[in-house]
């Protein structure tokens, strides 16, 4: 098996655990290619070009770095196997202490291959011609910039006005994502496998305005009604573009899900206790409670 491998170059850890991944790849089977940043560490293995080439891929750092994953995968069916070397980690996998043990299940096929809805968006300027297109696993948000005021978005379903949001943004997000930036705007938990889109408004300045959940079949337009003439557009919390008055951000579900490790015993229920603290308060930086 070919084994895409991309990281954070951030994490103290990351050269162990490459070097470690380096010894077991033969015995597992594995031909590892590693984006330009780690092959600079790792010295070894092949180069990671394109999606199609790999048949599975590993992420090291933590849901940041999957996400960045999964849109080098652009829609290529591959599973990712995010290993967590951060703190939160509600997208990875298994934590760096669990990593060879994650990865050698990984290998035997012991894992659950999880189909998470993603969103394609883009960009259609006055002319009705296509600028920018995306894809997002988590959500994609138009907003302001520096700048404090609020704007009025015109927000569209399947063609029918649903109303202009004076609000700081507005968040359109899968329900993988609606536990990053959606819930700290107010918007809804949604189990994952769920398929749904949420349109959630960032404070906004109309208390009747709530978060919507649309069918997975929906799609939503947005325009910006006044305000400043330029806008910003963001990607999964990462990428981002310049979006102006005159614009139409177009955004719909994906033609293919991205696919995630889950390894039996461990669901969605039980990484919100332990993430969310439910039940109880988290235990945050060695403290108990």
């Amino acid at each position: 098996m070919r084994v895409g491998v991309v990281g954070h170059r951030g994490y103290e850890d990351l050269p162990e655990i490459l070097g470690r991944l380096l010894d077991i790849a033969p015995e597992l089977g594995f031909t590892l290619a590693f984006e330009r940043e780690l092959w600079e560490i790792a010295e070894e293995g092949e180069h990671l070009e394109r999606p199609e080439d790999v048949q599975a891929l590993l992420t090291l750092g933590g849901d940041g770095t999957l996400l960045r994953g999964a849109r080098f995968l652009d829609g290529h069916q591959a599973p990712i196997l995010g290993i967590n070397l951060g703190r939160l980690g509600f997208l990875t996998s298994c934590s760096a202490e669990e990593f060879e043990e994650g990865v050698r299940r990984f290998s035997r096929g012991d894992f659950v291959n999880e189909r998470r809805m993603a969103l394609q968006s883009c960009a259609i300027d006055r002319d009705g011609v296509q600028s920018s297109e995306w894809l997002a696993l988590n959500d994609v948000v138009l907003h302001k910039g520096g700048f404090a005021r609020v704007v009025k978005l015109a927000v569209y379903v399947d063609g029918e006005p649903v109303g202009t949001y004076s609000a700081d943004g507005l968040i359109i997000s899968t329900p993988t994502g609606s536990t990053g930036y959606s819930l700290s705007a107010g918007g809804p938990i949604v189990v994952p496998t769920v398929e749904s889109i949420l349109v959630t408004p960032v404070s906004p300045h109309t208390l009747a305005i709530r978060p919507l959940v649309l069918p997975p079949s929906s799609e939503v337009r947005v325009r910006g009604d006044d305000g400043p003439d330029e806008l910003l557009v963001t990607v999964d919390g990462q990428v981002g573009a310049t979006f102006t008055g005159g614009e139409t951000l177009l955004v719909r579900r994906a033609p293919n899900p991205v696919q995630i490790v889950r390894f039996p015993g461990t669901t969605f229920f039980t990484r919100m206790r332990h993430k969310l603290g439910w039940g109880g308060l988290a235990v945050r930086d060695g403290e108990s409670t």
